[in-house]
Formats: C-alpha cells, structure tokens, sequence
C-alpha cells in the first residue's frame, strides 16, 4: 500500500503504530527524534508521515513547519499525533501545516480513516509541473 513514516519518541508506541500499520499492509518506517524524521522524510520520501508533536528537542509542531516550508516534502501529508487533547492543539496543528490530528490514546479505526483519506486525496492530486 503506502510507505508511512512515524516519527515517535516513546519505542512502544513506535512498535504499537508500526505493528497496526503493517496489519494494513503499509511499508513503515520509523524516527525516534524529529532530526531524524526530517532527514528521512527528505531522501525516502514517504507517501505520509505521522508526527508526535511532543518530541524532545525539536518538537513536532516544529518539524512540521520545517517539512511544510521544504519544496522537497511541502507535499507529504502528515497526521499529528499528541498525548493530549489541550484546547488549541488543533489551532496549532494547522498553523504547523498538519493535515489532520490524532490525540492518544489512538482510536486506530479512526485513525486509519484519516490515513486512507489522505492517500486517497494525495493519489488524485496530480505531480506539479518540472
């Protein structure tokens, strides 16, 4: 199906996400911190990238704005996933240029609708012109 990045700095919940991932066939890839995330994003290119916005160092909301403000990966949709469900996240997720958001714990149907709508709006959205 689709490659899907998932930049998260607790190991659990990286294996959690990668495990229900590749139940849906996806390739996954993983980050542990966002340097690594962007650095990924940028030479593997993935089809989405779900962002833990509360990453040590740079955070998630700012390694959105850096992937968002990037030609190279201003394309990727990303989901922001937060531990909490703070009253603005939302605000502050599309001021970072997330394309959706997800608070944990993760309702995984859910989830995966906003996945599969993405890759879907992302599939018929044709490449930019060379």
């Amino acid at each position: 199906m689709a490659r899907i990045l998932v930049v998260e700095d607790t190991e659990n919940n990286r294996i959690l996400l990668q495990r229900r991932l590749k139940t849906r066939n996806h390739e996954v890839l993983t980050a542990e911190d966002a340097e690594r995330g962007l650095d990924m994003a940028a030479t593997l290119k993935p089809d989405l990238i779900l962002m833990d916005v509360g990453l040590p160092g740079m955070d998630g909301w700012a390694a959105t704005r850096r992937l968002k403000s990037d030609p190279v990966t201003n394309g990727i949709p990303v989901i922001a996933l937060t531990a909490h469900a703070m009253q603005g996240d939302r605000e502050r997720a599309v001021e970072a240029g997330c394309d959706s958001y997800e608070t944990k714990p993760i309702d995984f149907n859910l989830l995966f609708e906003k996945i599969d709508a993405l890759l879907a709006r992302q599939a018929a959205t044709p490449p930019p012109n060379p």
